[in-house]
């Protein structure tokens, strides 16, 4: 059991409330995802749940986390850099549970999520190993510990569409209770029978956690109701209450007026005006304090409102890429032979697959190839942001060299300054957070930065490894429609389900003889 009580979680650096006078309690059988937009404490909560150290150095917390002794089963949404350069069974033999485990309990449990044993024993580094397969070894870890509380944080990144099935599977199997973030939203839809929404309000001063006892896809209905209805009640308020000071504006105006012409010519007549915009005043404080109970519009998160350039597309008989390779290897590791890839005009294409296979491989190729052409404007979207992000840079500062970069020689006005954080502003940044480094930033606040950075600089070619990974399920519709509306070609890889089906034009799934087509998703 997990439990809860009054938990308020505040950020260290601009003392923002990342959680208030939050409670609930997880008994046997729930499994509660934690949903909310990005950058929102999501993580934040985890970690603290699991052990307060880790967020000690930027965020504080009150209240009670009780969890009667649970061990408890924690996977991070990044594994740690000292992590990263240890090979895998020295990474597992850290959990002594792992060392205690039968061999074919572990054979067992490698089978399930498509793990070779050898795998296991290697001397592979933890950091060379595909995103997926970071996850299902840690994941192994994990279930040597046999923990009757899991905190999962984002178990579905990077996971092929085979295990994302199995995780399906042993979330809705699990007997314990599982608290988890994902941003994939038919894990939540077909597994989640709670639901905790982190959301932050009024320009992100205000923080506000609800918990359902409920379904994913029920929430975000009941949710739309809930505030479609209260959005009409604060219409229909407002307009009478606008009819109301209209009348009363009136009758101010009229008093108001007869006090300066009567009250020179008739002192009797004079005061009882006075008695009357007395009278009149009374009624102004009843309508204030009237208007303060009024229903008010939903302060909700809003999605962000941010469109890629209409006029970048690509003309329909143009072939952006026509590629082929013999034969693709990672290291001393062949993973597929016989590669051709080609895409025309404005075509949206996915390249999925098995875990291992190459496919970010086989993408970072593809990006160097295109990246050099200059028919096309073609950006390139990694796994790892890191490696085009300048951390130590803040978002504004990042964007405006972007922009120096593509204008040699020309100095950034004030506007341009001004106009770069009007774009930041779009993509719900606040004012602090526009002069955070950019490595305090979340995973999906630096998604939306290199989107932004991309549109800024009006490519027609997306080159993207798994580009909605770090969204959450809130912006998810929002960036799909943004990429399907896209007017230039996409090239991506995803295991996300509803991506590849609501903006793909053509999936190709690699495997070992080569890239093969789905006819149907």
């Amino acid at each position: 059991m997990l439990q809860v009580k009054n938990l308020n979680i505040y950020h260290k650096k601009d003392l923002r409330p990342l959680v208030s006078d939050l409670s609930f309690t997880l008994n046997d059988g729930d499994r509660a995802a934690v949903i909310g937009e990005e950058g929102n404490g999501k993580s934040t909560l985890l970690k603290l749940l699991y052990d307060p150290v880790l967020v000690e150095d930027y965020a504080e917390y009150t209240g009670e986390i009780l969890k009667n002794h649970a061990v408890c089963g924690y996977l991070p949404q990044e594994l740690p850099q000292e992590d990263r350069e240890k090979d895998i069974y020295t990474f597992l033999s850290q959990e002594p549970a792992f060392l205690e485990t039968d061999y074919r309990e572990l054979s067992s449990m490698a089978g399930r999520l498509g793990l070779s044993m050898d795998l296991l024993y290697s001397g592979a580094r933890m950091g060379q190993l595909s995103g997926g397969e970071k996850i299902k070894v840690q994941l192994i870890r994990i279930l040597t510990m046999h923990p009757d509380l899991f905190l999962l944080d984002e178990p579905s990144n990077d996971i092929d569409m085979e295990t994302l099935e199995w995780l399906e599977a042993f979330i809705n199997s699990c007997p314990f209770p599982a608290l988890y973030i994902s941003h994939d939203e038919t894990l939540l839809e077909r597994t989640a029978n709670t639901i905790l929404h982190m959301e932050q309000l009024k320009r992100k001063t205000e923080s506000q956690c609800t918990v359902f006892r409920t379904g994913y896809r029920e929430y975000v209905e009941l949710r739309r109701k809930n505030l479609d209805r209260q959005t009409r009640l604060a219409r229909e308020e407002k307009a009478a209450y606008d009819k109301q000071q209209e009348k009363f504006r009136k009758i101010h105006d009229k008093v108001e007026y007869q006090q300066a012409i009567i009250s020179r010519q008739n002192p009797s007549g004079a005061r009882l005006l006075k008695k009357k915009m007395h009278a009149v005043k009374s009624m102004e404080r009843r309508f204030e304090k009237q208007a303060e109970n009024m229903t008010q519009r939903p302060d909700t998160e809003e999605a962000i409102f941010f469109r890629f350039a209409p006029d970048e597309g690509i003309p329909a008989g143009k072939w952006v890429i026509d590629y082929e390779l013999l034969l693709l290897t990672a290291g001393e590791r062949e993973l597929a032979h016989n590669i051709r890839l080609q895409v025309k005009g404005s075509e949206k294409l996915c390249i999925i697959g098995k875990n291992g296979t190459g496919k970010t491989t086989l993408l970072r190729l593809i990006a160097g190839e295109l990246l050099q052409r200059r028919d096309i404007r073609a950006a390139y979207m990694p796994q790892n942001y890191e490696e085009l992000l300048d951390l130590d840079s803040t978002p504004a500062e990042y964007l405006a060299r972007a922009r120096e970069d593509a204008q040699p020689g020309a100095c950034l006005s004030k506007e341009e300054f001004t106009r770069i954080r009007t774009y930041l502003g779009s993509m719900k940044y606040t004012v602090q957070e526009m002069d955070h480094a950019i490595r305090d930033l979340s995973g999906g606040q630096k998604a939306k930065l290199l989107l932004l950075k991309m549109s800024m600089e009006r490519r027609n070619v997306l080159i993207l490894d798994e580009p909605t990974r770090n969204f959450s399920p809130l912006s998810g519709p929002v960036i799909r429609e943004l990429l399907r509306d896209f007017p230039g070609a996409v090239i991506s890889v995803s295991h996300d389900r509803k991506y590849v089906r609501e903006v793909c034009d053509r999936v190709l799934e690699l495997q070992r003889d080569g890239l093969t087509a789905v006819p149907e998703f």
